[in-house]
């Protein structure tokens, strides 16, 4: 298929483009550019694409294209909380308006970059499915709510949405994220020789590895119509619902010489949940998610020892917020995000 890749510069979106690309599918990027010098590591091949705004897309992007996978948001609860209007007017607005605009130009399929903390503080000690009541906690989990409901407006006989709710993604790519947390926790590892969690570690955190998001994504792309038609899939495996505390111990194995500090002073987290991944394992048989914590917690310290991570890229290139605030300071993105 010729697939629209939306966010093809950014921490998923560069992991997720080759493996596209090997699977045979021809590959459009699209991204406003606003992560892409967030590099550690080598600048791997992107894709051919379109340098525009999510909000400024136009039907002519989408010509000619079969399915479109939806990664481009602004993906930080923080950053969500520091400014919920553009999180709702970039996440929510201009999602929907991409997906009117895919549907318009004859696109098929419609993969939405979703995500687990749609459920928020579930409660309880079950595992949580796809039909279970949805609470978000924060402005970025909220948006992706509002997208899957307005997405599930448009879906007819020929326009197929699909919503992957992501468990929370952890891993290398070549554009680094720092402020999730299994990435978080090891980069404080290897810069401090400490392993700190600000809060007591008692959450639960379904993790998923991004190289797993990405070949779930490409599976979805050529599942059966009816298997995926329409419908939610949690994306991530049971093996991979830990605590923070566990996340923590598996990288002070990973660090040796570290050591870990849980401080509880960031109070009680409410985002706690553990998910059942099963419906995506069904819908698309042969599927499974191969990263466990502590493969991924190895392979984060040895690209860090290799591309010689610094505490300063660590905390203001790969942290999403920090950068923001540092373009925006530099001049090179206005109020809106949008760059200069």
């Amino acid at each position: 298929m010729r697939v629209l890749l939306t966010g093809h510069k950014g921490y998923l979106g560069t992991v997720m483009a080759p493996v596209l690309i090997a699977a045979g599918h021809e590959v459009v990027g699209l991204d406003s550019g606003l992560f892409a010098p967030c590099l550690l590591g080598p600048a791997p091949a992107d894709p051919p694409g379109h340098t525009v705004d999510l909000r400024d897309v136009t039907l002519e992007h989408l010509t000619g294209i079969d399915a479109v996978v939806h990664l481009a948001a602004l993906s930080n609860d923080p950053l969500g909380a520091l400014a919920p209007d553009l999180t709702y007017d970039i996440n929510h607005r201009a999602s929907v308006r991409l997906a009117r605009l895919a549907r318009d130009a004859g696109v098929g399929r419609f993969l939405y970059a979703s995500t687990c903390s749609v459920y928020g503080a579930s409660g309880g000690d079950g595992l949580v499915a796809e039909d279970a009541p949805l609470r978000p906690a924060t402005p970025y989990a909220e948006s992706k709510v509002l997208v899957e409901g307005d997405l599930h407006e448009l879906a007819d006989d020929h326009f197929t949405p699909v919503y992957l709710r992501n468990a929370t993604a952890f891993g290398y790519s070549p554009r680094l994220r720092a402020d999730i947390v299994l990435n978080n926790l090891v980069g404080h590892a290897y810069l401090s020789g400490e392993v700190l969690v600000l809060s007591d570690g008692t959450p639960w955190r379904p993790l998923v590895h991004a190289a797993d998001i990405a070949r779930a994504f490409a599976a979805a792309l050529i599942a059966p119509r009816a298997a995926v038609h329409d419908k939610a899939f949690n994306i991530g495996t049971e093996r991979n619902n830990v605590t923070v505390a566990e996340i923590a111990a598996e990288v002070v194995e990973a660090a040796p010489g570290s050591r870990l500090r849980i401080t509880g002073e960031a109070g009680a987290d409410p985002r706690s949940y553990r998910v059942d991944f099963s419906r995506f394992r069904e819908a698309v048989p042969g599927f499974d998610c191969e990263w466990t914590v502590k493969a991924g917690a190895l392979e984060l310290i040895d690209a860090y020892q290799r591309h010689g991570l610094t505490t300063e890229a660590f905390e203001r290139r790969f942290t999403r917020l920090a950068w923001l605030k540092d373009r925006s300071a530099a001049g090179a993105v206005d109020e809106t995000l949008r760059q200069r």
